[in-house]
């Protein structure tokens, strides 16, 4: 509400507002300060701040990103640079004081229609953010991104991305009888991808010395850059929980100590290197090309790299190993975001195990 004072012989409005209350004197009559407070209120209302100069959304998001995001991971900043792109092509010269809700509403619906759901929900958390710094700085009074609504292509279900435990030991078969040193040491990373659940980036920053051979065990410490949005060579793992150590069976360690025997070691001791790479390790593209290939012949319906962790992840608790362990081996975050992801297999256990409460209770009698 908008206050109204006497200053001699004119009159002057005073209204309330962040960072500071909005003063403007010089009016003849109380009336005409009412209109003027009025207009300024409606403006209010909208979400524009009266006299101030209009800033480019683009602009403004570039400059907040290089301001209170500088020390984010390359990959990280890459994902903010992509949407500050989508801003400047969708609202490029438009104001932030100028978009309110039902115009961004209208541009996520439009985005939506050619991406995945989590890439649109990724576009407006980090939108978000931005513009409640605007409002913290007193550009804008509305917040334009509350309570919209994120649309987009819904994921495969995970349970469609993995092989099951029969499949997976048919690979496992096919792999340990189909390894060739001399030609390509694919097979090798689609194989200790399967036996271990480790992540793309694990698996190409292993060296030889994480390999343990006396207790068939594997150090996960770091990772290796193998796209642009990542940090040249070696680099830090998803989070501290994913600073591990696993053990693998026997026939998987001695195929690489085997390995380790009959080739030479390159300069970073990587295991996957590949000097014609320009990224010094097997591509992501060119291994699920050969995964592919390999699924085909055994008449199994294709799934990534990415997949087979999703595969071992799902195996284990198959086979009945706690969670607790899994989410440790799998250098999840925490064990949430185990049970989150693969509570479709969790689901399916715990309707066998109800099964098995019931049939104990009836052997009894």
């Amino acid at each position: 509400m908008a206050s109204f004072q006497k200053r001699g012989k004119t009159w002057q409005y005073t209204i309330s507002a962040k960072p500071k209350p909005i003063r403007k004197g010089g009016f003849k009559t109380k009336k005409e300060a009412q209109v003027a407070a009025a207009e300024v209120e409606d403006q209010l209302n909208k979400g524009t701040l009266p006299n101030l100069k209009p800033i480019p959304f683009d602009e403004y998001f570039e400059s907040w990103l290089k301001l209170y995001k500088p020390n984010i991971a390359k990959n990280t900043l890459e994902r903010y640079r992509v949407t500050l792109e989508t801003i400047r092509k969708e609202f490029g010269g438009i104001p932030i004081q100028n978009i309110n809700k039902r115009s961004y509403q209208a541009f996520l619906n439009e985005y939506g229609q050619t991406r995945g759901l989590a890439t649109s929900k990724k576009l407006n958390s980090q939108i978000r953010a931005c513009v409640r710094e605007a409002i913290d700085e007193g550009i804008i009074r509305v917040d334009f991104t509350r309570g919209v609504t994120t649309t987009g292509k819904k994921p495969k279900k995970t349970e469609e991305k993995h092989l099951n435990y029969f499949e997976s030991k048919r690979l496992q078969k096919y792999l340990l009888k189909n390894l060739n040193p001399n030609s390509s040491v694919v097979n090798y990373a689609i194989l200790l991808a399967l036996t271990t659940g480790v992540r793309f980036g694990e698996l190409v920053g292993l060296t030889r010395d994480d390999f343990d051979f006396k207790k068939n065990k594997i150090n996960i410490n770091k990772t290796w850059g193998y796209t642009n949005k990542m940090p040249e060579g070696f680099g830090p793992t998803k989070n501290e929980q994913s600073i591990r150590v696993i053990r693998v069976d026997n026939s998987t360690m001695s195929v690489f100590k085997e390995l380790f025997k009959i080739t030479p070691v390159n300069p970073y001791k990587l295991v996957f290197y590949s000097p014609t790479s320009k990224y010094k390790v097997i591509s992501n593209n060119g291994i699920n090309k050969v995964l592919k290939g390999i699924l085909d012949k055994l008449n199994i319906d294709p799934i990534t790299i990415h997949g087979l962790r999703h595969t071992h992840i799902s195996v284990l608790l198959y086979k009945r190993l706690s969670v607790t362990y899994v989410s440790e081996r799998a250098g999840h975050k925490d064990i949430n975001t185990t049970l989150g992801t693969y509570a479709h297999v969790l689901k399916e256990l715990r309707e066998e195990d109800e099964k098995a409460a019931v049939a104990i209770f009836e052997e009894a009698v």
